[in-house]
């Protein structure tokens, strides 16, 4: 599930005034513990209302550990990106963070979508994480990650031998402000997907980015 702009602003994880300029590149190995805790604070926002904690609680220990954001940090095949104020010159507080990723999609709904979409079997990059701290929206430091997330998609696939290859990512259907965020930076609609939190699935919509 990627977002950006969330269903409620609240958090009660603080976050430093940000100033104009905000630095994004590749996370190191040795912060994915502290990539791991923004991603806890920031995956329940991604979620309907009326999503259980329980549920949210289960995806976060399963699926966002910092030994899976190691090992995405140390991946050919992704590029985990951090944001931070420029500044902040030991990168102490993260303003948000990016998975982009090269393959073809788990799922048979994604794949049977994209496939339609591109007239292609893949492989494809994708955006599958893009979040920013709460108190960091309105910043600019979500369109600074959406910047760096399409530039390392671009990099992704000339490290796989492709002159370019389509981007997409899937998002909560009811989230229209994510949707309107993912459209400003050039991305469309091009079908659905049901994505499981906790064993509960969701109505996503699948967004492309073709360049």
């Amino acid at each position: 599930m990627s977002t950006v702009p969330s269903f409620s602003p609240a958090s009660s994880a603080a976050a430093p005034p940000v100033g104009p300029a905000v630095v994004v590149r590749r996370a190191a190995l040795a912060e994915a513990a502290d990539v791991a805790w923004l991603a806890a604070a920031t995956f329940p926002l991604a979620c309907p209302p009326g999503t259980e904690r329980t549920e949210m609680a289960l995806h976060v220990a399963r699926r966002l550990t910092p030994a899976q954001f190691r090992a995405w940090a140390a991946s050919a095949d992704h590029a985990l990106l951090v944001a931070h104020a420029a500044d902040d010159t030991t990168a102490e507080r993260l303003l948000g963070y990016a998975l982009v990723q090269v393959g073809t999609p788990d799922g048979d709904q994604e794949a049977a979508v994209l496939r339609e979409a591109t007239g292609g079997p893949g492989p494809y990059a994708e955006l599958s994480k893009i979040y920013a701290h709460p108190e960091a929206q309105g910043t600019g430091s979500s369109s600074a990650l959406m910047r760096g997330a399409l530039a390392a998609a671009a990099e992704l696939a000339a490290a796989h031998g492709h002159a370019a290859l389509p981007l997409w990512l899937g998002t909560n259907g009811e989230n229209r402000r994510a949707q309107a965020f993912y459209r400003k930076h050039g991305f469309e609609v091009v079908g659905t997907r049901t994505y499981d939190v906790g064993g509960q699935l969701h109505d996503d919509v699948v967004m492309l980015h073709r360049g």
